[in-house]
């Protein structure tokens, strides 16, 4: 930990544009509800989220010098998050991420975070040649790290020098990407952070609940594995031992963020210096408030 953040977050930050309705959706439906736009994409919910649980939380992404990265960064600063490690960019706009959510759980969503992947390393340059480290002097605190980076980048931070003492936790953008991940089962390097959907893409087996796949990725090289299955019960699973604990029964009014809402409570858990079983019963009952609606976005 810096004299400035506690932990450092990684990967997409953008603008959520989310539409919600109270009512059961299908494909085609037009049914009246409300749309928000808030700070989001998988760094910054996470970000947020540590925030909330009283932590430091600083990002490293991309965003644009245009009005929206202008308002982007402003929120930032008001929601306690930091941004001066962020590199902005003056010939990429800033990203979008738009969500259609019904009561029957997400419709449908479209990531536009191109600027994020065409950044690329330059994202990073604080930590490979700069003020928070390099190869020589590797960054020794945590990392939160989100699978919106392209497969060639996490690749590059599963064997890099620079992230050798980081204690690196990784959660997938989204199912579509979670293979992006792979590295990360190659080199052993991280926690990895998953729904049972992405755990069965990563394995390339299905799974029927989690205690099963947060051991099956396991067994395929990550060091540790936290495994979430909706509101049945999640794992956390390492070489020695497997956690299991199920989760409280909530109305579920919103799912965008719920797994980062857990990744971030687990997190701040475990600096807390909660013990395993502790620190997973805290996110869970941190992501059964969160979709309940319970507390605010």
């Amino acid at each position: 930990m810096s004299g400035t953040h506690d932990i450092l977050c990684i990967g997409s930050v953008l603008w959520d544009v989310i539409g919600r309705a109270p009512s059961h959706m299908r494909q085609g439906a037009d049914v009246p509800g409300r749309i928000t736009r808030l700070p989001g994409g998988v760094a910054m919910n996470i970000a947020m989220a540590l925030a909330r649980f009283g932590l430091r939380p600083s990002l490293l992404s991309a965003v644009g010098r245009d009005a929206e990265g202008d308002e982007l960064i402003a929120a930032c600063a008001a929601l306690g998050v930091g941004t001066e490690h962020v590199y902005r960019s003056d010939d990429l706009p800033t990203d979008r991420y738009m969500a259609i959510e019904g009561a029957n759980g997400l419709i449908a969503a479209i990531a536009d975070a191109h600027s994020l992947e065409a950044a690329g390393a330059k994202i990073l340059r604080p930590l490979m040649g700069g003020a928070l480290g390099d190869a020589a002097r590797p960054y020794a605190g945590l990392v939160a790290l989100d699978g919106n980076l392209t497969r060639a980048l996490l690749d590059e931070i599963a064997t890099h020098p620079a992230f050798a003492a980081a204690d690196l936790r990784v959660a997938p953008a989204s199912p579509g990407k979670a293979d992006r991940l792979g590295p990360f089962l190659s080199h052993g390097r991280a926690v990895l952070y998953v729904n049972i959907e992405e755990a069965s893409i990563l394995c390339q087996q299905p799974f029927a609940e989690a205690t099963q796949a947060a051991a099956g990725l396991v067994a395929r090289g990550a060091a540790r594995a936290l495994v979430t299955d909706g509101g049945q019960p999640a794992a956390d699973a390492t070489a020695e031992a497997v956690v299991t604990l199920p989760c409280r029964q909530v109305l579920v009014t919103r799912v965008t963020g719920a797994g980062d809402t857990f990744m971030a409570a687990h997190i701040a858990a475990e600096v807390a210096g909660l013990a395993r079983e502790a620190a997973l019963a805290r996110a869970l009952e941190a992501a059964a408030t969160y979709v309940s609606g319970e507390i605010p976005s």
